[in-house]
């Protein structure tokens, strides 16, 4: 099941001109209804279900259906998100509630690096990926002419 927004609980984001689920979603499936300001998804078949949308929604607006690896059938998920951490709320048919909470940053907000602090040489013709050979821990690339 594709993402779902609860008209109830969407506000729009308090009609900004972008929604956070708009901004976040990485197929550009969540859009505002400028006449209602309410958020959607816009083509259901195109979801991945990758829970961004889900997880930065401010109201807990919207929902998707839970992985059968740790929700089984009939349950419900919640994810509540603080700064450093997501809170999932699973719900069983049967009434019982469990919560794990996952950090979601290894380094402080606003404080990562780009490129994990390597430097590429730019170079867009090179067959060497941006960070390499230095993010291997290699002073240079084997290639075939280089071979020992």
């Amino acid at each position: 099941m594709p993402s779902y927004v609860n008209p109830d609980k969407c506000d729009g984001c308090k009609g900004q001109d972008r929604t956070a689920c708009e901004y976040i979603c990485p197929n550009d499936l969540m859009t505002l209804n400028k006449e209602i300001m309410k958020a959607y998804n816009r083509d259901a078949s195109m979801c991945w279900e990758c829970y961004n949308c889900v997880k930065i929604c401010p109201n807990q607006a919207i929902e998707i259906r839970g992985y059968a690896d740790f929700v089984p059938l009939g349950a419900s998920v919640t994810p509540m998100r603080s700064t450093d951490s997501i809170l999932w709320t699973v719900k069983f048919r049967n009434g019982t509630l469990k919560r794990f909470k996952f950090p979601i940053r290894t380094t402080s907000e606003g404080a990562a690096v780009p490129a994990g602090g390597f430097e590429g040489d730019g170079d867009l013709n090179s067959p060497a990926l941006f960070t390499e050979p230095a993010s291997l821990g290699l002073s240079e690339l084997f290639t075939l002419g280089n071979r020992a």
